[in-house]
């Protein structure tokens, strides 16, 4: 017997010829669509290089919210008049190909499903989908070279048929999370790079390059030893010596050589004035590396851009020396959660911060102990329903904090529970360099610091940064991802190892879209919400209104009321009806 759900599957022919949409003609809740409902666009049949996409789910994601707040002068819409060239928000979108145009017809089918990396560049400048790129929040939209050409090729990853609407929608924001996780700095020398080395007159130490240093076009030297000296002048790059500057005069010196971009490596020996790393820090070229080499403790903390630690990766290495290059590499540079370990989740009570929560409890060699921290006690109790029965299910210790709660103190928990070591990792999904710096101080000496949420460049925070040479410290961030992470998300969705749709907090259709960013914005629901767009009049609703409203639906949830594709094919199968 055929279902809905079938119908739904294979309705590639039987097309509309309007679809409700939502576009956004100015920042401010009250510009997306018209007069707070959406609108009926024409579907236009598709050029010979585009093709007709249907759009089966959309998550909302608090990156919308920043669109919604700036409108045309967002980063990413370049100053867009809105009111003339609308924008589109939803770029964590599961679509299936409707129509193809002659070109790609060697290259796509009507049918096939994809997930698109909204992540675009072309030619070095981003594009991305749902924001430059009009985004999903549509029922049907074209698709052309905007995403199809783009500097790492299409935009576009095939989906398995196992995988639900949602699930797919969630690869996204499931591959940003774990990039967080996934080496993306440079932990070499940059070849034909320019190198600043900078040393202590005073230092009679006799350095060594265990693997050469011949990567370096430029090699600048600032009162460095003569072992060092030596070393340089048997490499076949250009040496300039700098002696005697001072840290007032560290910008001078970048303007000289880098015309103000940075040096690509930075060398710092026998570091002791945290106020002259500091200012070395902020001549680091975009994913430049900081290269820490000493013995000695800095006299204070450092004031670091947490905000380039996020979004341009630069990196912070070192070692006691006297090798200078045994600060490089993954192996000394890690980027996993410690396994057997302790992990700290700041700001765990968010859709983004219980993804994080979830991967560490799901990881086989994730930390044995999770602590997890939210300012809401109501988002408190959902991380508790939601991962507790997780934690106990894979032999894993879960505690839920409210830091803010009168007698409560995370430091003193950390330390309580690791018996005064420390964390071993602290993830902070929360964009205040206040916390950041408050979680760098609850790592043990060899412990991981993770900037998930993005502070904007410039942004300081004071962090230790003579555990990164005498203990091995590391801070690092991300931002965005790759077609590869969203990858490795669907293949450990098929490995059972992940479960996407535990993140799902909230479903609605088209016509919900906009109470559905409202809501995100108050956050009204512990997790993410997610639109359906082929079911125009189906209301927003929380997963746990299932079970009364849409019955024959939550009764096909998991354990929890944790969504399931099985809970995705019941509402359709219920709420959708085919195109006449």
């Amino acid at each position: 017997m055929t279902t809905k759900y079938d119908l739904y599957r294979s309705a590639t022919e039987n097309v509309p010829d309007r679809a409700w949409g939502w576009n956004m003609y100015g920042a401010g809740l009250e510009n997306i669509g018209r007069e707070g409902h959406p609108e009926q666009l024409p579907i236009p049949e598709p050029a010979d290089n585009q093709l007709l996409v249907r759009i089966d789910s959309v998550g909302l994601c608090f990156s919308d919210l920043k669109v919604v707040k700036q409108g045309g002068s967002h980063p990413k819409l370049y100053g867009r008049d809105l009111t003339q060239y609308p924008a589109r928000l939803g770029h964590e979108v599961s679509l299936t190909i409707i129509k193809v145009g002659k070109d790609l017809q060697d290259r796509y089918q009507p049918g096939q499903r994809y997930a698109v990396q909204p992540d675009i560049y072309q030619n070095g400048k981003s594009t991305a989908y749902g924001y430059t790129v009009p985004g999903g929040l549509i029922q049907y939209h074209l698709i052309g070279p905007e995403v199809l050409i783009t500097d790492e090729g299409a935009c576009l990853l095939p989906v398995s048929d196992d995988l639900g609407y949602a699930e797919a929608s969630l690869l996204e924001p499931w591959g940003c999370v774990m990039a967080a996780y996934t080496q993306r700095r440079r932990l070499v020398p940059k070849s034909g790079g320019i190198m600043w080395i900078v040393g202590r007159p005073s230092d009679k130490r006799v350095y060594q390059f265990s693997a050469g240093l011949d990567a370096p076009a430029t090699i600048v030297l600032t009162d460095a030893p003569a072992s060092v000296r030596a070393l340089v002048a048997k490499t076949g790059a250009q040496v300039v010596v700098r002696d005697g500057v001072q840290p007032a005069e560290y910008a001078a010196v970048a303007a000289e050589f880098t015309a103000g971009r940075g040096f690509d490596d930075i060398v710092a020996l026998d570091p002791r004035s945290a106020t002259a790393v500091g200012e070395m820090a902020r001549h680091i070229a975009r994913r430049g590396t900081l290269n820490l080499v000493g013995e000695t403790p800095l006299d204070g903390l450092v004031n670091a851009d947490v905000g380039r630690l996020h979004y341009d990766y630069i990196v912070f290495a070192g070692n006691r020396g006297p090798d200078i290059a045994a600060s490089y590499g993954e192996a000394r540079n890690r980027c996993e959660l410690r396994a057997g370990g302790t992990a700290v989740f700041v700001g765990a009570g968010g859709p983004m911060g219980q993804m994080h929560v979830q991967r560490a409890l799901e990881l086989p060699d994730g930390p044995q102990q999770v602590i997890a921290t939210e300012v809401s006690n109501e988002r408190l109790a959902a991380l508790q329903e939601r991962f507790g029965p997780l934690a106990e299910q894979n032999g894993r210790r879960l505690w839920v904090v409210n830091p803010t709660e009168p007698g409560v103190s995370l430091r003193d928990l950390t330390l309580e529970i690791t018996q005064g070591r420390g964390a071993d990792d602290v993830v902070v999904s929360v964009p205040v360099a206040g916390l950041m710096a408050e979680g760098a101080t609850l790592l043990n000496g060899d412990g991981m610091l993770v900037l998930f949420a993005g502070v904007p460049n410039g942004t300081l925070a004071p962090l230790d940064l003579s555990r990164v040479y005498l203990h091995n410290a590391q801070y690092t961030g991300t931002s965005g991802l790759t077609m590869k992470d969203q990858a490795l998300v669907m293949q450990r969705t098929a490995e059972k190892a992940l479960s996407p749709g535990r993140s799902v907090a909230a479903i609605g259709g088209m016509g919900a879209a906009l109470e559905g960013i409202e809501g995100l914005m108050h956050g009204r629901y512990p997790g993410k919400i997610v639109i359906f767009p082929q079911i125009p009049d189906l209301p927003l609703m929380g997963l746990d209104e299932l079970h009364e409203r849409l019955p024959q639906v939550g009764e096909k949830l998991g354990p929890g009321d944790v969504w399931t594709p099985e809970a995705e094919a019941a509402l359709i199968e219920a709420a959708w009806q085919p195109p006449a």
